[in-house]
């Protein structure tokens, strides 16, 4: 549906009202399919529904975020370990293509790109598994809230780390080695949770006045 859609790729924002009036209008459908969209939306975790006050775009709070991330790094980590067994030449040559990308992008500051280029890494390893039951389970951890609600990619020295990491991931799998293809993929992920609560510790030091 295209409101999960946008809501994935971040085109809404934290805590944005989700208005059934201008849904309707800007979807070209009955207030009653808007309301079951939202119903649904609301069971999978990505909006809440307040009584007298509508919808709006569910946040997702430091703990959530780093629990989530945590569950995403055991799930990826299988899916690299199968990709380097069961990708294709093709998959393979997708995943060095993107990794390529990537190099400019974070020479020239361009770090929002840059992260949509993870992005599009990640999708094409988790792709090149053929693990369905791995993909199925990603599908639903709203990942993609945490992506875009929590922009590590922006907190200083992220980048350098990521690139690295991303780097050591399509080695291994190139070299279709499943164990360290996995190894780097847990790490990689790692290093996304500790910029999380690192993150989350300098908005807390800010917000008590401390530097």
């Amino acid at each position: 549906m295209q409101l999960r859609r946008e809501l994935i790729a971040g085109d809404l924002l934290p805590q944005q009202r989700l208005v059934e009036a201008d849904l309707c209008s800007r979807l070209h459908t009955s207030r009653g399919t808007v309301r079951a969209v939202l119903l649904r939306l609301e069971h999978e975790g990505l909006v809440v529904r307040e009584p007298y006050r509508g919808a709006h775009v569910r946040v997702i709070d430091e703990k959530e975020a780093v629990e989530i991330t945590e569950a995403r790094a055991v799930l990826e980590a299988l899916a690299a370990r199968q990709a380097a067994v069961m990708a294709t030449d093709d998959d393979l040559a997708a995943v060095r293509a993107i990794h390529a990308e990537m190099r400019p992008l974070l020479k020239r500051g361009d770090l929002l790109a840059y992260s949509d280029a993870n992005r599009r890494l990640h999708e094409r390893i988790i792709e090149a598994s053929r693990h369905t039951t791995t993909q199925r389970l990603l599908s639903g951890l709203k990942a993609q809230l945490v992506r875009y609600q929590y922009r590590t990619i922006l907190v200083p020295g992220r980048p350098q780390q990521s690139w690295a990491e991303h780097t050591a991931l399509v080695d291994a799998l190139v070299h279709r080695d499943p164990d360290r293809a996995a190894a780097a993929m847990m790490a990689h992920l790692s290093g996304v949770v500790a910029t999380l609560h690192s993150a989350a510790g300098q908005e807390a030091d800010s917000a008590s006045g401390f530097g």
